[in-house]
Parts: structure tokens; sequence; C-alpha cells
């Protein structure tokens, strides 16, 4: 494949990765991984890494619009936190894992992620919220930083933001409503991916393949320029269609990626 081809195939998936980011919310990064590792040719230990970059920065900017209106920020801040020290340890044990294995788990956590979608969330039955308004911190308090430790440690060991595993647990496990939730996700996803970064950054020279700066710069612009305009367009569109399509998208990446991987394992 020659570079311009790469470049060109980057900026495509990018497009896509960020319009199913400003779409959806949550769960548009969890697909950056097939489309680094199958569509430009990475191998997992780089995908990762690259993976983190694009979904840190697109997160970044898809959450500037709401942020002002929507984004619950001491929650975020919670979770976020949590997720951090997770975070670094999964990109940790990442490096210390048979890549095969590991892309069948990604596929299981595709899976698990596109049947939810499926399902659906419903609304949240203000399990976190006063009658009175605000949030009921002694009842939310440990869930939220279950939570942060969870998508945090997945974040960093598989590349993803978490987005999909945490917008339904916002509104069921934490009852936030549906914009609150999508909104408050991006800040934390933004958060683990900056978190599950660090050790790739920081490990020895020659421990892993290096970053190519160049795609994953044209990736993630890409992703940027898309997410903001599907933002927009996500509010005019039904939230539950939206959600079974993408969620229809992942159960077929999923199982592709699933069978590439047995064979690979068996041959």
């Amino acid at each position: 494949m020659t570079m311009a081809l790469t470049a060109v195939l980057a900026a495509v998936f990018g497009l896509v990765i960020g319009a199913l980011l400003g779409l959806v919310g949550g769960g548009g990064g969890i697909l950056a991984v097939p489309a680094l590792v199958y569509g430009l040719g990475l191998p997992l230990a780089a995908a990762v890494p690259a993976s983190l970059v694009v979904i840190g920065a697109a997160s970044a900017v898809a959450v500037a619009p709401r942020a002002r209106h929507e984004v619950a920020w001491r929650l975020a801040a919670i979770i976020g936190t949590a997720g951090v020290p997770t975070a670094l340890a999964g990109g940790v044990v990442n490096r210390h894992l048979d890549q095969r294995w590991l892309m069948l788990a990604f596929a299981a956590i595709m899976v698990a992620a596109g049947v939810r979608m499926l399902r659906g969330t419903g609304e949240g039955g203000g399990v976190c919220e006063l009658p009175e308004g605000g949030v009921a911190w002694r009842r939310c308090l440990p869930r939220a930083v279950l939570t942060g430790l969870a998508v945090g440690f997945l974040t960093g060991l598989l590349g993803v933001g978490g987005g999909f595993l945490l917008v339904p647990a916002l509104i069921v496990a934490l009852g936030l409503r549906t914009p609150t939730a999508v909104a408050t996700s991006l800040v934390v996803v933004t958060i683990n991916a900056v978190a599950g970064l660090i050790p790739y950054l920081t490990a020895p020279a020659g421990s892993g393949p290096p970053m190519n700066w160049a795609l994953i710069g044209t990736f993630a612009l890409a992703a940027i320029v898309a997410s903001l305009p599907a933002g927009h367009l996500a509010r005019r569109l039904p939230a539950q269609t939206l959600r079974r399509g993408f969620a229809v998208l992942v159960l077929l990446v999923a199982a592709g990626i699933a069978t590439d991987t047995v064979i690979e394992l068996l041959t």
C-alpha cells in the first residue's frame, strides 16, 4: 500500500469514526481499532495507542458544543479520575499479552456493546437525582467510582474510549438523562484516552512499534472535522434508530474480527 493511498484511507476512516462519534455520542471509537488494524494494516500494538489519540482528540472537540449546558462536570471528574490509574494499568497489561487473544477479547466486548445498544437503555429513572435537584452523592459515588475503574482499564487495555459502556452506565446505573449522559461520557473518554496513552509514550525505545504520527494525525483530524456536524445532525434524528443501526454495524465488525482471529489461531 502506497503512502498516498494509506493517507487517503486514514482520512476516510477518520471521517467515518468522527461521524459515528458525533451521531451516537459514545461508541464511535470502538470501530477505530478495527479500522486501524484491518483497514490500514497496523499491528494491534500500534493501533491501540493510535486509537487513543484519535478518540481522545475527537471526543474533546465533540464535547465543546455540549460543555456549557449538558455536561455533569463533577460526575465526569469523579469517573475520569477513578479511571486514570486503571487506564495506566490497562496500557501496561496490554504490552504483556498475546495480541490475538486481545483481539478476541475486543470482539467479545463489541458483541456485548452491540447487544446492549439493541436492547436500548431507556431514560434514567432519577437514581442519582434528588427531587429538589442536584445529585444524591451518597448513593451515586460508589457507582461512579466503580464505573470509572472498569471503563478506565478497558480504555488502556484495548484502546477504546469506553463511551459504549459509559452512556448506558450513566443512564441506567446513575440515572442521568440521555443528553447529559452523552456529553458527560465524552469528557470521561477524553480523560481516559490521555491516561491510557501515557504508558505507550513513556515506554523504552524499541519495546513496541513506533507511532506513525503522520498517519495518526490524518486520521484524528478527519475524525475531528466530521464529529461536530454529525453531533448537530444527531439532534434531528431519532436516537433509537441511530443506536440500533450502529449496533448492527458493531456486531458485523465483531463477527469479522472473531472469524479472522480464530482462523489465525488455528493455522
